[in-house]
């Protein structure tokens, strides 16, 4: 039967929000406020997808927080962004915000603010169908952190689950790591040792269910016929791979018994940049500044770069990448630099440092720097460092 003669339901899956997150790595404590921010703000966006694309509802995968233990605030604000989407939010808890003993979906403050600004959100913490009027969904929280059992092993014998919800389409609501795929590489705080939250598709009767909501895996990706990871929807991290593809939010069309239709939706509104660039010599800090800007297109404060440099450069060209490097820095919400090039000075500026007749003791300092500088180690980046400095005193008009 074709999808244009049966019934059907349009949805948003989402997951993987952890607002609340620190971003620790961003020492500046602004940016650091912009990047947390952001994370609340693209639920705005969230909002006017579900909007456009007529969605019946919502469903979020998981870690909707960041920790089982979120502040007031970040409660608040959530509850107030949540609410303004109208349409059901179906939430299930995932490995950060788990819904064990003490969690904050038990808690009165969290209530009290879901009940005053976000009545039309949902938290699922049991295995038992929920039937809207065009789905029904089957959620599969994570009552602790690290669940040794597949969470989805309760859907393995579904005689009865839905027998009150004919011709309705059936969602699966998971979080966790599908058997083929690492959705725990995903989530970087889940690389330690084991694999837990294991969700083995392969078990499941497929004919039973009509679509598979996966949150964990940061970046949108499909690993079964009917089972999709949506990523999260603003950007935490910087690139882990071509298929790692985050900033997204799905739109699902979904019906009783046929394959569903899902389109990806960008979301993100900062950029998480990764650049490895080889010196070669001098010009190419020029080439460098292209390339930069090919990808920062004229942005401040919108930014995160993680910048590997390589290759050798002489030591005025050294203190000009110094200063590049600097005014990148101010543009960027964080810089997150590794740079081993090494300070060759050309012949002239040896010639320039070391030659100064008028001046035998810069001549002695600079011949001795260079000799220090080949040794390599820590000796020899002080003398490097010594050297620039020694150079752009004597090269001051």
């Amino acid at each position: 039967m074709g999808m244009g003669k049966m019934k059907t339901t349009t949805f948003i899956h989402t997951a993987d929000w952890q607002l609340g997150k620190p971003f620790a790595g961003i020492h500046d404590e602004a940016n650091r406020v912009l990047v947390q921010r952001q994370r609340i703000e693209v639920l705005k966006r969230i909002t006017k997808v579900a909007e456009e694309q007529h969605a019946g509802f919502v469903l979020v995968a998981g870690d909707v927080f960041d920790s089982p233990s979120a502040t007031k605030s970040i409660v608040a604000a959530a509850c107030s962004e949540i609410g303004k989407m109208k349409v059901p939010v179906l939430v299930i808890p995932g490995n950060h915000d788990h819904g064990g003993p003490g969690s904050l979906w038990g808690q009165e403050f969290f209530r009290k603010q879901r009940d005053d600004l976000a009545p039309n959100l949902r938290v699922l913490l049991t295995n038992e169908p929920v039937e809207l009027a065009n789905a029904v969904v089957l959620p599969c929280p994570l009552l602790r952190r690290h669940e040794p059992s597949d969470p989805t092993a309760w859907l393995r014998t579904p005689d009865g689950v839905c027998a009150n919800a004919a011709g309705k389409p059936r969602i699966i609501l998971a979080h966790g790591s599908v058997q083929g795929f690492s959705a725990a590489g995903g989530d970087e705080e889940e690389e330690s040792g084991g694999m837990p939250n294991q969700i083995d598709l392969s078990k499941l009767p497929e004919a039973e269910f009509d679509y598979v909501a996966l949150g964990d895996w940061h970046g949108s990706k499909q690993v079964g016929p009917k089972a999709w990871y949506s990523g999260t929807p603003e950007l935490d991290r910087f690139p882990k791979g071509a298929d790692h593809d985050p900033g997204k939010v799905l739109v699902v069309k979904a019906g009783r018994g046929v394959l569903p239709q899902v389109k990806a939706v960008a979301t993100a509104s900062f950029g998480w940049h990764d650049l490895a660039f080889a010196l070669v010599d001098d010009s190419g800090i020029d080439q460098l500044k292209v390339q930069l800007e090919s990808l920062l297109q004229g942005r401040a404060a919108q930014d995160l770069l993680r910048l590997e440099l390589t290759g050798s450069l002489g030591i005025a060209a050294a203190n000009r990448l110094a200063q590049e490097l600097e005014h990148l820095e101010a543009r960027l919400l964080r810089l997150k630099l590794s740079n081993r090039v090494v300070l060759a000075p050309t012949g002239e500026e040896v010639k320039q440092l070391a030659g100064r007749s008028a001046d035998p003791l810069i001549s002695q300092v600079a011949a001795r720097l260079v000799e220090r500088m080949g040794a390599g180690g820590n000796d020899g980046e002080i003398a490097r460092l010594a050297l620039c400095e020694l150079h752009a005193e004597c090269s001051r008009p």
